[in-house]
């Protein structure tokens, strides 16, 4: 490798490090501590992919389509030539390190695809198949950033992942149907007599309260099934990152359903979120959980 090839790789994974310090959905001072420095600029390198398909799927302006189309065929240079978009020249690098698989990638492309044209789910069964596009790949590629491809593992691993977005679902029912997006099943609400329109009030009637407490309790089912991917991985101290990282993955994620449950269901007053405090303390309780051996 010549050094003006060093240095662009260089810039390439300082590039994608500053977004994922500067994105307002970055990662967190704490979370970078935790996070092996060999492996820090590795895994800014697959969240800079994952920030920028999810970019160009929500918030591009045109043909969104076709601008996904063009990042696709770009990426699919990290395996069979020289991509040109400065995360994918350090994503190459990454995948390459790695021996990362392409699916996982192409999987987060396709679930963009189909936040274009598929704005409704008809039922639960069709809302797994979302998460299995937009969430599971996530999982599957740290699990392989860490070495893990037992077909196992990735089974709890998406348990872990379907919960988290999910919770992200409730979380945002009213945030996503002012995008004239709506991710509950569409006979869940017929069964629980709630209509589109209830979702754009300004507080939560009764029975989008029940339904959203129906939500939960599926919602919880699948934290509890990819919990005990926790055994499977390695390092019990603080800076052994892979069962804390996953650890502080499901805390997050139920806490946010502990505010939506402290809020009576109402996810329409106002949004349910983890306060910067609560954040101190999912590490805190993350880490003595760990250190003492304690399960969550």
């Amino acid at each position: 490798m010549s050094l003006s090839e060093k240095e662009l790789l260089q810039k390439a994974y300082s590039e994608c490090i500053k977004l994922a310090k500067n994105h307002y959905e970055n990662f967190t001072v704490l979370s970078s501590l935790i996070i092996p420095k060999k492996l820090r600029h590795h895994i800014a390198a697959i969240y800079a992919y994952c920030r920028t398909v999810d970019d160009l799927g929500d918030e591009s302006h045109g043909n969104r389509l076709e601008q996904l189309a063009i990042w696709e065929k770009d990426f699919l240079k990290c395996y069979n030539g020289k991509p040109e978009n400065i995360y994918l020249i350090a994503l190459q690098e990454t995948i390459t390190t790695f021996n990362l698989p392409k699916e996982p990638f192409l999987k987060l492309i396709i679930a963009n695809k189909m936040d274009q044209t598929k704005i409704r789910y008809a039922n639960f069964e069709e809302l797994l198949n979302y998460c299995d596009h937009s969430a599971n790949p996530v999982g599957e590629l740290y699990l392989a950033l860490h070495g893990y491809r037992d077909s196992t593992l990735k089974k709890l691993s998406n348990f872990v992942c379907t919960g988290l977005q999910l919770t992200n679902f409730w979380q945002d029912v009213k945030r996503d149907y002012l995008r004239d997006r709506i991710y509950i099943p569409a006979e869940d609400m017929a069964f629980f007599h709630v209509k589109e329109s209830d979702l754009g009030r300004e507080k939560s009637g009764s029975n989008l309260c029940e339904l959203i407490e129906y939500q939960i309790k599926r919602t919880k089912n699948y934290f509890e099934k990819g919990t005990s991917l926790l055994d499977h991985l390695k390092g019990d101290d603080f800076r052994s990152n892979e069962k804390l990282n996953l650890l502080l993955f499901i805390l997050g994620g139920q806490s946010i359903i502990k505010a939506i449950e402290q809020q009576q269901f109402d996810v329409l007053t106002k949004r349910p979120k983890v306060r910067e405090l609560q954040k101190c303390w999912i590490l805190i309780k993350a880490w003595s959980s760990l250190k003492f051996s304690r399960r969550i």
